[in-house]
């Protein structure tokens, strides 16, 4: 049971559940290459069969930590962070953006739309999911479209998530990682036919970092 005074701190944003927070190289994306701090939030319930992280899913497991402290580290590292889960926005992260960005910090953040837009943004990557829609308010803000590939169904979710965000999105298919060899060759013959479609490829697995 957490104490009261904490779970108010939670609520405010003012302290977080933090599985993991770390310096790395941006695995997949528009970004994929450039230097960036992930800070990973526990807490999920939209469900992935493949999901990678299965661990972020129970909040309960990776106690509540002081974002002030989560934000000193941060800046130690990167002029850029990444906020990620789990799904971030089960949180209010109204506090913990304005304070990366009084240091200057760019923040973006990967989700799947599932919950209310909390926090300001440099850049949203938007992965929806079948099992929890995105709310519509997010779609039109949305700099990153990113639509994982499982199976041929999961190209027509990825066009009829892409009619609703802006003409300025860049949009992209990425193989799930524990079906890639099956879709892979699949994704590059759909993006060569829909060139309005990019790749994104787990680079950071294939070179073995976090």
């Amino acid at each position: 049971m957490i104490e009261e005074h904490i779970q108010q701190q939670i609520n405010k944003g003012e302290m977080l559940p933090l599985m993991e927070d770390f310096y790395t190289i941006q695995g997949e994306g528009f970004h994929t290459g450039k230097a960036a701090y992930f800070i990973r939030i526990g807490g999920c319930d939209v469900g992935c069969h493949w999901c990678d992280v299965k661990e972020s899913w129970n909040a309960d497991l990776h106690p509540p930590t002081s974002t002030d402290v989560i934000v000193e580290n941060a800046i130690k590292f990167a002029n850029t962070v990444v906020i990620t889960g789990g799904e971030p926005l089960m949180w209010s992260l109204d506090y913990i953006t304005k304070k990366l960005q009084l240091n200057n910090i760019k923040t973006h953040i990967e989700t799947s739309g599932a919950y209310k837009l909390t926090g300001t943004w440099d850049w949203i990557c938007l992965s929806p999911k079948k099992t929890k829609l995105p709310l519509e308010e997010i779609y039109l803000k949305t700099n990153e479209l990113k639509v994982i590939v499982y199976n041929k169904n999961d190209f027509k979710f990825a066009e009829e998530q892409a009619k609703k965000v802006s003409e300025n999105c860049e949009l992209f298919l990425q193989p799930e990682w524990s079906n890639k060899e099956k879709m892979t060759p699949l994704i590059v013959d759909y993006v060569m036919k829909n060139p309005k479609w990019k790749i994104s490829l787990q680079t950071h697995k294939y070179i073995n970092i976090p």
